[in-house]
């Protein structure tokens, strides 16, 4: 799991194991409380990439809801 502050919200970019790959999601908080969650954003073979693809959701959302 990869972790950023973003515009005032942590992010989190998921990786979780399913089968030979990962799947991804995104998790976004503020102030301790939950925002948002992405649910799967789809299947990657690193985990490094599905991590990046949670972040990038992450910031993606922050971006049309600030």
């Amino acid at each position: 799991m990869e972790a950023e502050l973003y515009n005032g919200y942590s992010i989190w970019g998921h990786a979780i194991r399913q089968g030979q790959g990962y799947v991804a999601s995104g998790t976004i908080t503020r102030n301790n409380k939950l925002v948002e969650t992405s649910g799967v954003l789809g299947s990657f073979e690193s985990e490094t990439d599905a991590e990046i693809m949670g972040l990038n959701w992450c910031r993606a959302w922050v971006d049309n809801h600030s």
